[in-house]
């Protein structure tokens, strides 16, 4: 399956990206505050390329669940969130011709991104939450990631219910490719959404079906890096789930995952690469 992104086609068949996570929030379930500077969040995103990052994926807004971690994230507004992002952004793309994506569910903010440099948005909502975002997209001639999620980053937690979990994200996934489509956007990735409005056996049965979405026909980005399930799975702590997720990236991948989102990206890099060597023995 190939991917285009910008002027860079890459045959996703082949080998699984790794999208490295660099969150410029003082919130974020995992690393909050840890690289919330400019000089810190461009250095980490540097370190992450060095160690293997195929895409860095940059956000300015948290969008944990409620209760595990605290309260709900502080809604952060299009400006502030801009102002998190952009220098970040700028700087890297100064720095180097790598993939940069840009995780907000804004079409104000997508808009100022992909005029900075930005190649991808990353959005949690799949165009649900503003009904703009296909329309900056495809203007840009980007790439757009569609989430799958269940309520909002403040209710999404609360109890989700499905029919059937992966026919229902499938179904969703589906429609939300069609509407992009139907908006110009040509480059397209799809996202299950692990830990976004899912309780604990709807993560596990969406990655051991994973494969299932291949149908859609779009690249497969998967999330589970050091999310509750793998806690629940393990009794580990967010920062003792490197194993966890470890064993996650293994499993998607052989499911059809073609892109991981990962914050320890010189570990799951070596165990992307020898689940693409078994895979394509």
């Amino acid at each position: 399956m190939e991917l285009c992104i910008g002027s860079k086609k890459i045959d996703c068949s082949k080998r699984t990206l790794v999208m490295g996570i660099v969150n410029v929030t003082p919130d974020s379930f995992s690393d909050g505050g840890m690289y919330f500077s400019v000089e810190g969040a461009a250095a980490h995103a540097r370190a992450m390329i060095e160690d293997g990052a195929d895409i860095i994926d940059i956000g300015g807004e948290s969008t944990r669940p409620k209760g595990a971690y605290g309260s709900s994230p502080s809604h952060v507004s299009a400006g502030e969130e801009l102002d998190r992002i952009l220098p970040v952004l700028k700087e890297l793309r100064n720095a180097g011709d790598f993939l940069l994506s840009v995780d907000t569910y804004k079409s104000d903010v997508a808009e100022a991104a992909l005029l900075a440099g930005a190649d991808i948005i990353n959005d949690i909502s799949g165009m649900t939450f503003d009904p703009l975002m296909g329309d900056v997209v495809a203007r840009h001639g980007a790439t757009l990631v569609l989430m799958h999620i269940q309520g909002t980053p403040a209710t999404m937690q609360d109890n989700p219910q499905y029919e059937d979990v992966v026919a229902d994200v499938k179904r969703h996934l589906s429609l939300r490719v069609e509407a992009a489509r139907a908006a110009g956007v040509r480059s397209i990735i799809i996202d299950p959404g692990f830990g976004f409005g899912k309780n604990y056996h709807h993560n596990l049965l969406l990655l051991k079906h994973l494969g299932s979405l291949k149908d859609i026909g779009c690249p497969i980005l998967v999330g589970t890096s050091r999310k509750g399930f793998i806690g629940t799975a393990t009794s580990t702590t967010i920062e003792d789930r490197l194993d966890g997720t470890s064993a996650t990236t293994a499993i998607a991948i052989m499911n059809g995952a073609n892109i991981v989102r990962v914050h320890d990206v010189k570990q799951i890099k070596r165990v992307a690469l020898m689940t693409d060597a078994v895979l394509h023995a």
